[in-house]
């Protein structure tokens, strides 16, 4: 049976309630309209698994101190710095069901909040001498944006490999992961080797986590949710539908790629791509693949003592590739 977030959380839940307090208190400014925007941020936060993966690491890897809660701390702001900008990019009006900072406030102020959480990140690490966790989250940061950039890129020619498809997510979804693994454990051994496994741990999760994601275009009521079509709408190629499009005829690779280029609005044309890949196998084949990395993660682990932390971080990968949404 699946594990809830809240029994996930249960080892670090202490460690959880008091971060909420610094996180708001690195967030606190003397602008009046800075303070509604970002009480605003805090507010809606989602379930908090990236913090969750830093105060789970640290713990499986040492034992938490104040330098655990600022690696926590800078992952949640420079991320939310990105979310902010991502917004802005994709002109969009909504995140996590409620409205975004640019449907408020407009995109100029957005893009200056989103410059004000990543420099509150750098100052939280450099006044507290905290280089190596900056190091860890300003790379994965960097990784992001690649990715980003690697994906708009081959949108417009829908012309992606599986090599390119991993290594945008890569990039793009499990470079931060990894960071938050890497800046938990690096929050409390200075071993190297130890911080590596966990930023692989990282890795693979959060490769499994994506395509988690991918398969909820595709999805049923029974298996993964409801079908999205989303991603085809936004001209997204994921791991389903290029194994689809890979173990296909030329005639029909055509057909595809150009209902997906020119007609991804259309809710029929979207349902025929959707029971295309269904048809090539292209969901039995994602899912299978993202079962080899959750394996991998949980292999990384295996090095580790036994401990209620350990315990949550496995219960955390299943629950990356199990959940409803």
């Amino acid at each position: 049976m699946s594990s809830t977030v809240d029994q996930i959380k249960a080892p670090i839940s202490i460690h959880m309630d008091e971060f909420e307090i610094k996180f708001k208190q690195s967030m606190k400014t003397s602008v009046p309209l800075l303070d509604k925007i970002t009480n605003y941020i805090v507010k809606r936060k989602g379930k908090q698994i990236r913090p969750m993966f830093v105060f789970l690491s640290a713990q499986s890897a040492g034992v938490i101190n104040e330098s655990t809660y600022r690696a926590a701390s800078l992952i949640e702001l420079l991320h939310t710095a990105t979310l902010v900008h991502d917004d802005v990019v994709d002109d969009s009006n909504e995140r996590r069901g409620f409205f975004s900072v640019n449907a408020l406030w407009k995109n100029k102020i957005a893009v200056l909040i989103g410059d004000f959480l990543l420099s509150s990140g750098l100052l939280l690490s450099l006044d507290n001498n905290d280089f190596h966790l900056l190091k860890i989250v300003s790379h994965a940061v960097r990784e992001m944006s690649e990715g980003e950039l690697l994906q708009i890129e081959k949108a417009r020619k829908l012309d992606i490999s599986e090599d390119v498809y991993f290594e945008i997510i890569t990039k793009k979804t499990a470079a931060l992961i990894a960071a938050c693994c890497a800046a938990g454990a690096a929050s409390v051994t200075n071993d190297e080797t130890v911080i590596n496994q966990f930023r692989e741990f990282g890795i693979n999760t959060g490769i499994a986590f994506q395509i988690k994601d991918d398969l909820f275009d595709f999805g049923d009521d029974t298996s993964i949710g409801k079908p999205t079509g989303i991603d085809i709408k936004e001209k997204k190629m994921t791991l389903p539908l290029i194994f689809a499009l890979n173990n296909s005829t030329w005639f029909e690779k055509r057909k595809i790629i150009n209902i997906v280029k020119n007609y991804n609005n259309d809710p029929v044309k979207v349902s025929e791509v959707i029971e295309f890949v269904i048809r090539k196998g292209g969901i039995q084949y994602a899912e299978k693949i993202m079962h080899q990395y959750k394996d991998r993660a949980l292999s990384q682990l295996q090095v580790l003592p036994e401990s209620a932390s350990k315990q949550s971080l496995v219960q955390l990968i299943n629950y990356s590739i199990e959940r409803k949404k």
